[in-house]
């Protein structure tokens, strides 16, 4: 049975808050608090390290890895969890760049999380063999994808501006010419409709603490495509990414599937938090999620540029290139988005001037979109951001 929307009464958001930052942090699921005091009380207490085998606590990382693949287009046993997206990233590339010797470029875009990007230079300074990290214009990636290229790398929806990439054509080109193609879907993954196996492409990699609601630190993921993960050797041959763990052998040998790329311990409670915070999703099915979000980011754009016309929307206006929030600039943006917070309507800033706001269909209706946009009317009208208290900056923006 298709599940509606929206199941608000699956999260613990504080009264009277219109939470529109799930797209960078999603709310805690009522149902995590209660499983996360039992993993701690019972199986860590109880159990302790006979939690490993007693609790499963060795087979999570690629059970809940099938779980997040049903909402990225992912057959079972193609994805596994853990450590950090950067991880992930570097898992990626790496692989990719073995996989294309040959080859020195390594294409990405202007649009692309800047830490993708650093993990990229790092990689290529320490591989020490001359490949070039070459970034070009969002709408100049497929243009930009010739035989020189090794890897395309690419976020499939923008962090800044939520402009979304047409994953089936950039991934084509990349085959065309030979490149491998690794897709970043950190603002995809339980935000838009996604079909990893349709796409043919090699690798993704995404996290879990935005649309998924994993909580702060939730492992991130990683996809391989399945005729390939057996050819991959993997650059952070780590402990558990051992076909025999258990046998300590001297020298590495990697796992015959996808647990290859695993590296460390994994983080049990955060990934017991993930597991249960993924019910919320059971019985949603993605097109109805993805109407829903359109209508509600469609409403949040009118709204907006009917009572704020010093807003200037920078986000895509057609829907079918968008993601699952709506970016407004604004020369005094952080004021404002900080005036916005204390008055329990959550958004963030992003640099130099963008005020972002993330439209999740599980928890957000209609009559949230319109009161957010009052509140936001009164705080640019009367000039409620030009206080001095909104204008100091923290550390997390």
């Amino acid at each position: 049975m298709t599940a509606s929307l929206p199941r608000k009464d699956l999260f613990d958001l504080p009264e009277g808050m219109i939470y529109l930052d799930g797209n960078s942090l999603g709310p805690l699921p009522v149902a995590v608090k209660d499983h996360l005091a039992s993993v701690v009380a019972e199986q860590w207490g109880q159990h302790l390290i006979k939690g490993w085998n007693l609790d499963d606590w060795m087979e999570q990382p690629v059970r809940v890895g099938t779980r997040v693949g049903r909402l990225i287009g992912a057959p079972a046993g193609s994805v596994v969890m853990g450590d950090t997206l950067s991880l992930k990233v570097y898992q990626a590339l790496s692989a990719a760049l073995e996989m294309r010797p040959e080859r020195k470029v390594v294409l990405s875009d202007s649009g692309n999380f800047p830490s993708d990007l650093y993990m990229a230079e790092g990689l290529i300074r320490h591989l020490g063999k001359g490949h070039e990290l070459r970034v070009v214009a969002p709408e100049e990636v497929e243009a930009a994808i010739t035989d020189e290229v090794a890897a395309v790398m690419i976020t499939q929806v923008d962090y800044r501006t939520g402009r979304m990439h047409d994953m089936a054509a950039i991934t084509r080109k990349a085959h065309v010419e030979g490149a491998v193609m690794i897709w970043d879907l950190a603002h995809s993954a339980g935000a838009v409709p996604v079909d990893l196996a349709a796409s043919n492409c090699e690798f993704a990699v995404g996290c879990t603490y935005k649309y998924l609601n994993g909580g702060p630190g939730a492992p991130a993921f990683i996809y391989v495509r399945p005729d390939l993960v057996d050819t991959i050797q993997p650059a952070l041959s780590g402990w558990l990414g051992h076909d025999a763990p258990f046998a300590f052998e001297q020298s590495y040998r990697p796992a015959k599937d996808i647990e290859r790329m695993r590296v460390g311990t994994p983080p049990v409670l955060q990934m017991s938090a993930l597991e249960v915070a993924l019910d919320a999703w059971e019985g949603v099915d993605m097109a109805d999620l993805r109407a829903a979000s359109v209508r509600l980011c469609d409403l949040f754009i009118a709204e907006v540029e009917a009572k704020c016309p010093e807003l200037q929307l920078v986000s895509p206006r057609d829907a079918s290139v968008r993601g699952s929030q709506v970016s407004f600039a604004f020369e005094h943006g952080y004021a404002a988005m900080q005036a916005l917070i204390a008055r329990d309507v959550i958004g963030d800033f992003r640099a130099p001037d963008v005020m972002r706001f993330g439209f999740t269909p599980l928890y957000i209706d209609e009559g949230d979109v319109i009161r957010a946009v009052e509140i936001l009317a009164e705080v640019i009208d009367q000039r409620l951001w030009d206080n001095p208290a909104y204008r100091r900056t923290g550390r997390v923006t």
